[in-house]
């Protein structure tokens, strides 16, 4: 088995950027579709609005000061997710390809994704 690479430089290439519109593809949540508020690229989960809310019990502080309990978005594993194509609206397989010197992400047809 390799090591895994600790460099904090080292950022992994994932199919999903944030913003990106995507569709849950296993678990809890599947078939919603949410934008991607935040891709945390050392656990390799994202945050997708929307989707896999949680119940988070807390007692009062400063900014809640019932305390009680909390609705919030809890991060799901990116490979739960697939990048929806903005034209059908129906999950995607991305590919990168090298157009002008520059790699951009593309369906598996060929089209580039913006």
């Amino acid at each position: 088995m390799a090591a895994k690479n600790t460099n904090s430089r080292f950022k992994p290439k994932y199919h999903v950027k944030k913003n990106d519109t995507v569709l849950v593809i296993t678990g809890d949540d599947k078939g919603k579709k949410g934008r991607v508020v935040e891709v945390n690229y050392t656990t390799g989960r994202v945050m997708v609005e929307g989707v896999n809310i949680i119940s988070k019990h807390t007692r009062p502080t400063q900014q809640y000061p019932n305390g009680g309990i909390i609705k919030k978005e809890a991060p799901i594993h990116i490979s739960n997710v697939q990048l929806v194509d903005p034209k059908t609206g129906k999950g995607i397989r991305v590919n990168r390809k090298e157009v002008e010197g520059k790699i951009v992400r593309t369906n598996k047809s060929g089209e580039i994704i913006k």
